[in-house]
Parts: C-alpha cells; sequence; structure tokens
C-alpha cells in the first residue's frame, strides 16, 4: 500500500514552508487539495508538478473511493489545505479516518497553523487552551455556543481560540461581549502576511480592517 501524508503548508508567507514539506509534496504521485488554483500557485512557487485532486467539504465523501483505492494500489498521496495544517477546520478527517480503517499509512508533516501561531503572540497563558474553530452561523447556536464556553472556563480557566471570517467577525464578537461582558481580547488578522495586524484591547474598543481570516483569543 502507498502512504497518506498529512503536509502542513504556510498560512501566509511561503517562506513558512518545511523542508521537509517540500520533499514529500516532491516525491508523492498526487496531491489532494481543497482548492487546485489556491495549490497550484504553491506547487508552482515550489517549482512542482504533480496531478491534484480537489478535495472539499462538497466533495470529500465521493471521492473518497478514488482515494483509497489510488492508496491501495501503491500511490503516494500528499494531503494539504489552502494554508496550514489539513483536517483543523478544514477538510480531510473523513480520507484520514477511511485510511486508517483500511489499514493504509497516514503520515504527519508537521509545520504551521493560524492557531498556534495567534497563541504565540497573544500574551494570553498558554498552559490550557481550548481550540473552537468556527462557531456557528446562526445567532442563537452562536451563544449557546459561548454559555457552554462560559460554563467551561468557570471549571477550568484556559484560553479559547476561535477561527472567524471577515462576513461574520463583528457578529462573532458581539456574541462574545453579550456572553462574557466588555471582556479583553486578542484579535491577529492575516498573521504572517503583508498586512499582518494584531488588536490585544477591550471588545467595544475594537477596531480593525475587516478583510482576510481572524483569529479570536480570549
Amino acid at each position: 500500500m502507498g502512504t497518506l501524508y498529512i503536509v502542513s503548508t504556510p498560512i501566509g508567507n511561503l517562506k513558512d514552508i518545511t523542508l521537509r514539506a517540500i520533499d514529500v509534496l516532491e516525491s508523492v504521485d498526487f496531491v489532494c487539495c481543497e482548492d487546485t488554483r489556491v495549490t497550484g500557485k504553491l506547487l508552482s512557487h515550489l517549482s512542482i508538478n504533480k496531478p491534484m485532486i480537489a478535495v472539499n467539504d462538497f466533495n470529500e465523501e465521493s471521492r473518497l473511493p478514488e482515494i483509497i483505492q489510488k492508496l491501495k494500489l501503491g500511490a503516494s498521496i500528499a494531503l494539504i489545505s489552502d494554508a496550514g495544517t489539513p483536517l483543523v477546520s478544514d477538510p480531510g478527517f473523513k480520507v484520514v479516518r477511511e485510511a486508517i480503517s483500511q489499514g493504509i499509512k497516514v503520515e504527519s508533516i508537521p509545520g504551521p497553523t493560524a492557531a498556534i501561531a495567534a497563541l504565540t503572540v497573544s500574551g494570553l497563558p498558554t498552559d490550557k487552551l481550548m481550540f473552537v474553530g468556527y462557531l456557528s452561523k446562526k445567532d442563537g447556536k452562536r451563544k449557546s455556543q459561548l454559555e457552554d464556553l462560559k460554563k467551561i472556563d468557570g471549571i477550568v480557566k484556559t484560553t479559547f481560540i476561535i477561527y472567524e471570517s471577515p462576513f461574520r467577525v463583528l457578529k462573532t464578537l458581539d456574541s462574545i461581549k453579550n456572553v462574557f461582558g466588555d471582556i479583553e481580547i486578542i484579535v491577529c488578522r492575516e498573521l504572517t502576511k503583508l498586512h499582518e495586524e494584531i488588536y490585544r484591547g477591550k471588545i467595544s474598543e475594537f477596531k480593525m480592517t475587516i478583510k482576510g481570516e481572524f483569529v479570536i483569543l480570549f
């Protein structure tokens, strides 16, 4: 059987690719990716030319048989996301789970992830943390999720890490304020990119360009 490699790629700055990640991308037979256009740019930057298989939230289930069959026939496949570490609020979980159930070797090629990059520059405690990913788009469900986090915080003091899009970041901050109060937060935007920005302060005083990907910590 082949090997399924879970390859982390840069979250912004292309220089953050690891030497091992480059070696694996050069050696595999196929690259599974969210968006072939995004991955195509990365591979072109690295002067690598590989057949790509698009695997996203909408087609992961239907692509499973094809991917598993290739692995069973001895092909090596790199699974990557548009940016950062695959499976972390990105597609790929079903592929990895099925590969494991079929006895296929799965190997991690670690590297960048926005959650840890944000945590290290936040100034918040790092001994205990909870990665929440994206909260619900629905107001009621999002409030319920935050109320559950508040209960957890009442038992174990931890740093919460939340991902958010530019379309919902203000709503999410307002929901956090309604549940936790006007607390001190850290909001990171476009980490490792040219326009990287970090806000530290109260929710009510939040001011930042609403563009790009956000990480909220508190």
